[in-house]
Parts: structure tokens; sequence; C-alpha cells
């Protein structure tokens, strides 16, 4: 069984900064092809960002130039850097795999919120 907890979520003002992690456990190898998502109050959930290997990612046109993900497979641990945050950020983030066909066990999501 594979488990993701994700943390580091907050509330912060526009313009600010957060860094989200999800540390996967149970049974997966690598955080090759995997992925951040978010779901805002009353929409359905998206991806944001891809981590298709160390040397490509990939990212939502909404958060282009705003968001970096990472990961390191020693730690099987994947982040999240949000910079230059808007009130449109605000949702619950999650990881999970980039193939919408092998999804795992959604985590518990942590929360950003954008307000000031």
């Amino acid at each position: 069984q594979v488990q993701f907890v994700e943390s580091g979520g907050g509330l912060v003002q526009p313009g600010g900064s957060l860094r989200l992690s999800c540390a996967a456990s149970g049974s997966i190898f690598s955080i090759n092809a995997m992925g951040w998502y978010r779901q805002a109050p009353g929409k359905q959930r998206e991806w944001v960002a891809a981590f298709i290997s160390s040397d490509t990612t990939d990212y939502a046109d909404a958060v282009k130039g705003r968001f970096t993900i990472s990961g390191d497979n020693a730690k099987k641990t994947l982040y999240l850097q949000m910079d230059s945050l808007k009130p449109e950020d605000t949702a619950v983030y999650y990881c999970n795999v980039l193939d919408r066909t092998a999804y795992r066990p959604w985590g518990q999501g942590t929360q950003v919120t954008i307000s000031s």
C-alpha cells in the first residue's frame, strides 16, 4: 500500500511563498512520474506540476514561472516551491502519480490559503 503525506501549507499574503512537501511511503520505489494537484472549494481537482524526472518537469499554465517542482528519490519526497502566490492559488494541495489510470489513494492534502 502506498501512502502520501502532504505538508507545508498555511495562510500567506498575496505575493508570498510556501514550500510544500509530499512524503511517499509503502510500495513506491521512485517519485519520478509524480505530480502535484490542487482542489479549490467548489471546483474539481486539477493538475499543477509534474516531476517526470530530475531533468524533466512540467507545469500548468496557471502556475508556470511561479512554482517549481523538485524531488529527492533517496527520501521519496516531492516538493513544490510556490512563489508570487495569488488568491486564486487557494486550494488543498495533493500529490500522486501522473498516470490517472493508476492513482494511488489520495492523502489528506495540505491547505494553502492566500489572503490579505
